[in-house]
């Protein structure tokens, strides 16, 4: 297979991906494997999920992690489940530290430095498939007739005998006697028991009682993480937590800006960039091989030449800094362009992409990457679509925010969409980098994918993003 055939065969799935080939190896993977990051925050398409993929499977002695997917996931079964003796957010923490202690009992069982019969005790008590029926295991960890005594009272944990009261669901009786038992089988055994796809539910917070309460509820997974890594601060017993950054940034807590300590954002600039698709390239033209410089690995698949734009194609511009300005800085939109340029050039029978390829797969790229924001944008605004309409309806690169404003107001009064507040919709829009800032300065834009500090200034002319050009028939 060529280079170019292997490229168009790459995967936006990370779980479809093959990860030991690659897997682009950062930093960011030694701080979670070494304990010192937590909580994993990044827009979609930032690698969350080859991040999971690689720590699930990697084979390291003595280390064993699940992941805990909660795609399609019945959150209405875990808001029944909140502990009552807690005040909000703190009503769902004891649930959230039962569900990491009894996944890691469940780890427990294939390490074999655990004693034989405490292993034999645990595959009778959590045989459940939690790989790809997760919900049925969690219905029968947290139901009333789920008994947990038996680890107290058969493994001998300190001289307390405390029967277990299982037919009411109290949640920090059944914790204790979990984190009393771990405490006395972890060992010196690595534990990572990761949480990915906890966006599920997020598509129904634009009504305010399904935003409290799940907002809340991930609220208590943070700060369970928090309370198990500082109980358990002796051992390597990691619970790692995967989240997109507009997710997090509506969590609310007093103690919210404690967690910066375990945090890191996955951040993506020019240079990281190009190291990424130089391991790519590399291991698409050998799995075995060195790993070439940028260029190096650049020319093996593009001609030489600029893309010619603009007027009459009067203007050029290098391929990769073509794609880039069309792109959020994420690894997901440099292979998405790529497959469909390898795609073109295997089309043509051409051994490389030359510059025409590229400018020809910006329509196809356009596309794809605005049906990827309305899927992300659904759940804060149901009527992504028609507002991005709006845009093609102005045919403009830059805008007056009062020429916004005069269309959203006529599109709601004509009954087209239903959302009613277009500064709301607008600061939306600037989160998701849909649009930025234009300040007089024309050579500059504020864009929140350079600058996750900034914020709409409602006083400047917005700008749409160069990769929606195409999508939105501003071109």
């Amino acid at each position: 297979m060529s280079v170019l055939e292997e490229i168009e065969e790459w995967k936006l799935e990370a779980k479809l991906e093959d990860n030991e080939r690659y897997f682009y190896h950062t930093r960011t993977v030694d701080r979670i494997v070494n304990g010192k990051k937590l909580y994993i925050i990044g827009r979609k398409g930032t690698g969350k999920t080859a991040i999971t993929e690689n720590l699930i499977t990697k084979k390291e002695a003595c280390t064993f992690s699940q992941k805990l997917t909660f795609k399609n996931f019945p959150f209405n079964k875990f808001y029944e489940l909140e502990d009552k003796g807690f005040t909000s957010p703190n009503q769902y923490i004891t649930l959230w530290k039962y569900l990491i202690y009894s996944t890691t009992c469940k780890l427990l069982i294939e390490n074999n430095s655990v004693a034989g019969d405490v292993r034999d005790k645990l595959k009778n008590l959590f045989n459940d498939d939690i790989s790809s029926a997760l919900p049925a295991a969690v219905e029968r960890w947290t139901g009333f007739k789920f008994d947990v005594k038996i680890l107290e009272i058969g493994f001998g944990i300190g001289g307390n005998k405390k029967h277990i009261t299982v037919e009411n669901s109290n949640w920090i009786e059944r914790v204790d006697v979990l984190e009393k038992f771990l405490i006395q089988n972890l060992g010196d055994s690595k534990y990572l028991i990761i949480f990915d796809e906890l966006d599920e539910d997020y598509k129904d917070i634009a009504e305010p009682e399904k935003h409290i309460r799940y907002t809340q509820l991930l609220t208590g997974l943070f700060k369970a993480a928090q309370d198990v890594r500082s109980k358990f601060s002796k051992w390597a017993y990691y619970p790692v937590i995967f989240l997109r950054d507009d997710i997090y940034e509506i969590l609310q807590d007093p103690d919210k800006t404690k967690w910066t300590d375990y945090r890191i954002d996955l951040d993506w600039e020019r240079i990281s960039i190009q190291n990424m698709l130089a391991f790519r390239i590399s291991r698409a033209i050998d799995p075995n091989g060195s790993i070439l410089t940028f260029n190096q690995a650049w020319m093996k698949i593009m001609e030489s030449g600029d893309v010619k734009y603009g007027h009459q194609k009067r203007s050029g511009m290098p391929i990769f800094d073509y794609i880039t300005r069309s792109s959020f800085l994420r690894p997901r939109d440099y292979i998405r362009y790529l497959q469909i340029c390898a795609e073109k050039a295997n089309n043509k029978h051409l051994n490389r992409i030359t510059p025409a390829i590229v400018a020809d797969a910006d329509t196809a790229f356009s596309n794809h990457l605005r049906s990827e924001l309305e899927d992300e944008i659904h759940g804060v605004i149901p009527d992504i679509h028609k507002i991005l309409n709006l845009f093609t309806i102005l045919r403009k690169q830059t805008i007056r925010i009062e020429e916004f404003k005069q269309q959203f107001e006529l599109a709601v009064a004509e009954g087209k969409i239903t959302s009613n507040d277009y500064q709301r919709v607008l600061e939306t829009l600037f989160h998701f980098s849909v649009i930025g800032n234009q300040p007089k300065q024309q050579t500059h834009q504020v864009f929140r994918y350079k600058n996750k500090d900034a914020r709409l200034n409602m006083k400047e002319n917005i700008i749409v993003h160069r990769g929606l050009y195409r999508s939105l028939q501003i071109l």
